[in-house]
């Protein structure tokens, strides 16, 4: 077994050495797949405030996808985290959850490098790109119902754009239901588990996984052999394609 490294100390974990210029959005500001000027959600939009008040040197903002725009892979993750993404401005980025991710995408060839630091830091993802739910951050990390399906219409419009025979990859229950009803389809005629794997009706394949989350890789309830084996799917179903 290969042996593992010790991973680097996270922006997460030195927020005073965040960046103060606020990066340059990954996907353009186009109103229709991503728009840096929300504010349809009032009490996200009121937390986006008072995070830019108290943290001057995040980014606080919607939070824009991140990857290949002509992606055959993307992943549908929660919502940034508040000293994750939303300081940094790209998903997953100075947080522990993206430890694992990045990692595991840059083991199957979908990212350049294993570390995400910051979002001019020259990482690319390679046929794969990352979005989230919910673009803004949620107190808590808990969106209610209701954010969760006014946010839905951006992600609708990014997965309405994808290639045929595309491959999803759902991070979570809420991921897993984001993307169902952002293609028009009941989250009840799928249901939600690790590693499962629904061949949708417009040809498409999505394939579930439990969160990366800190809470979920410490009690071991998503081992790093269980998150790569999704990856190793993904990366096979588009094999199969080429």
């Amino acid at each position: 077994m290969q042996k593992k490294s010790t991973p680097r100390r996270t922006l997460a974990q030195r927020p005073e050495e965040i960046r103060t210029e606020r990066p340059r959005p990954d996907w353009p500001s186009d109103g229709l797949i991503f728009n840096r000027d929300c504010t349809e959600c009032p009490r996200l939009a009121a937390f986006l405030a008072q995070g830019r008040a108290e943290y001057p040197r995040y980014y606080c903002l919607p939070v824009p996808p991140f990857g290949d725009p002509n992606a055959r892979v993307v992943i549908v993750g929660l919502a940034p985290g508040f000293h994750g993404a939303n300081a940094t401005g790209r998903p997953f980025t100075g947080d522990h959850a993206g430890l694992l991710l990045y990692r595991t995408l840059h083991r199957f060839g979908f990212a350049s490098r294993p570390e995400s630091l910051a979002a001019d830091d020259g990482l690319r993802l390679i046929d794969l790109r990352i979005t989230n739910g919910v673009k803004c951050v949620p107190p808590e990390n808990k969106p209610l119902p209701a954010e969760i399906r006014q946010c839905n219409h951006y992600l609708a419009a990014e997965l309405a754009a994808l290639p045929a025979r595309s491959v999803l990859v759902a991070l979570g229950s809420v991921g897993h239901n984001a993307a169902l009803q952002a293609l028009g389809i009941k989250a009840t005629k799928y249901k939600f588990a690790h590693a499962a794997e629904h061949q949708l009706p417009d040809g498409r394949t999505l394939i579930d996984s439990y969160h990366c989350s800190r809470y979920n890789t410490q009690t071991r309830r998503l081992t790093d052999e269980m998150f790569e084996a999704i990856f190793a799917r993904a990366a096979e179903l588009i094999r199969r394609e080429r």
